[in-house]
């Protein structure tokens, strides 16, 4: 392409518009080269609506002299080509999402129908308490529910994701000790940590304290003790850890950080491991953050978005963020209300409403349609199908930490780099052509050429059977084929391997980004 015409399709070297672009599976044109002057998708012949002078209703210097440039298509071609590009896409309805830490989980159809119901879906957030009874009703039982479930006083459900909740539990942080007149300025988080977590911590204030992993993948603890002092205002965690391994001195842990005054917080990234099995309220956590679109199988990302409540202990109660829902009972009749109130010392909003609701609702028809027992076996399960991947993948790569792990487990493809040269991203990238989406890759950061994978508790054996042989046989291939072949995957899909560093250093996000970087 030398050219583009907004309007009319692609432009010929001449200037003018040639005829519609070829469809072709490794190509698809975007609205603006299938537009054309004068097509219109499905419209009213008439509104009945009398036409309207705009020039009485918007001062002349604000009216446009030409029309918006905006792609003129058919209803036919525009679904059409929206169905095509969602064709081109990989999600957790197509096929195993083994990304880990990501805890990428099919999502039940029930719970989307639930949060499709027109009282919850077609309420205003700015409609008062008196009018949505029923929605404060559904926002208190999932706060009591996830406070059952993490074994917490109290929860606000506010925060839009999980970076937002550990901000949120940052912020609840130093306000506890601000409030003991003893501000600190330290934060102790493992060297295996989420990067999210240095970052929050950043963002809250404080100073990254960094403790190393020992020999076992689990927190140093001569190192964590090494640290440990009255200006430390906490520790972050996730149990199990992100080399997927149960940390087993958290007893400990809690202990020592709690004789110096600190407090203990927990990243629910992991939470999926131990549903129904253990609490974080009885490991000695303070404040615990969850990641709905993660444990309880709501759509992360376009499809959520996400939501990431924070849960504390009873003496961080007086902080939370409000406003929050209470359940207040009617003497009357004998009958709960509900109404919003602010805690008498409460950190103020971390979200313009109440959070993002409808996510709420999906994760509570989750809990209740498994139900107790059947949180505990999604752990299970969960762990089950990590222990086989461990197992049977074992020898075919490394495995830095090969114990019995929790919901995921993390790979090496350093033997495979040191023969052949071959590394973790070739072998994302070659997964892909084989129908999975990639595993986490370089993460964690303590593990050289890192594969991480979490194939949670919804693949099914014949599943994890296919993922397996396919990791096998590309290992085979790294084995046997000329070094190098391995960097030309992907090659059957439609956007073949780019150069991810080019791209987010020189990202140009826009439909003709493909004609400028020809011309």
């Amino acid at each position: 392409m030398t050219g583009t015409n907004p309007l009319n399709g692609p432009a010929a070297p001449g200037g003018k518009a040639t005829s519609a672009p070829l469809l072709g599976r490794d190509t698809e044109p975007t609205l603006f080269e299938l537009s054309h002057p004068g097509r219109r998708a499905w419209s009213f012949r008439t509104t009945g609506i009398p036409e309207l002078n705009i020039e009485e209703l918007l001062p002349a210097e604000h009216v446009r002299s030409e029309p918006v440039p905006l792609a003129e298509v058919s209803e036919r071609d525009l679904v059409a080509h929206f169905t095509r590009l969602s064709h081109r896409q990989f999600s957790v309805d197509l096929g195993a999402y083994p990304l880990g830490s990501c805890t990428m989980k099919y999502n039940p159809k029930v719970c989307d129908a639930v949060a499709a119901l027109p009282g919850l879906a077609g309420v205003h957030p700015a409609a008062p308490a008196s009018l949505t009874q029923g929605w404060l009703a559904l926002m208190v039982e999932v706060e009591e529910t996830l406070c059952e479930i993490t074994g917490m006083a109290a929860a606000t459900l506010q925060p839009a994701a999980g970076a937002s909740g550990e901000l949120t539990g940052l912020l609840l942080m130093r306000a506890w000790h601000q409030a003991q007149g003893a501000p600190r300025h330290k934060v102790i988080i493992p060297d295996s940590s989420h990067g999210t977590n240095p970052a929050s911590v950043t963002l809250g204030g404080y100073e990254v304290v960094t403790v190393p992993s020992d020999a076992r993948g689990c927190v140093d603890m001569e190192a964590l003790a090494s640290v440990l002092d009255e200006d430390v205002a906490g520790i972050m965690l996730t149990n199990p850890n992100t080399l997927g391994l149960f940390e087993e001195d958290i007893a400990e842990i809690a202990a020592a950080v709690h004789k110096v005054g600190g407090l203990l917080y927990y990243d629910g990234a992991n939470l999926n491991a131990i549903l129904g099995v253990v609490r974080p309220g009885d490991m000695g956590f303070d404040i615990v953050h969850m990641n709905l679109h993660k444990t309880f199988a709501t759509p992360h990302g376009g499809g959520g978005p996400g939501a990431g409540p924070v849960a504390v202990s009873e003496r961080l109660v007086p902080y939370l963020p409000g406003p929050r829902p209470e359940r207040v009972e009617d003497g009357a009749e004998g009958k709960p209300t509900y109404r919003w109130f602010t805690p008498e010392r409460s950190i103020g909003r971390m979200h313009s409403w109440h959070g993002n609701t409808l996510v709420l609702a999906r994760a509570l028809a989750y809990i209740l349609v498994n139900g107790g027992d059947g949180l505990q076996k999604v752990a299970e399960i969960a762990v089950l199908n990590a222990n086989w991947i461990r197992q049977r993948l074992s020898g075919t790569f490394d495995v830095p930490f090969d114990r019995q792990c929790m919901h995921e487990v993390v790979l090496s493809s350093r033997n495979l780099k040191q023969a052949h040269g071959v590394r973790a991203l070739d072998i994302a990238k070659r997964l892909l052509e084989e129908g999975f989406h990639s595993p986490t890759v370089y993460f964690p950061l303590i593990v050289e050429e890192a594969l991480m994978i979490e194939p949670t508790e919804t693949e099914s054996p014949q599943t994890l059977e296919a993922l397996a042989q396919a990791l096998e046989q590309i290992a085979y291939e790294a084995n046997a084929l000329p070094t190098g072949s391995m960097t030309e995957a992907p090659r059957n899909t439609p956007v073949r391997r780019v150069d991810e560093a080019r791209a987010a250093r020189t990202l140009i996000p826009t439909f003709d980004a493909r004609g400028e970087k020809q011309a």
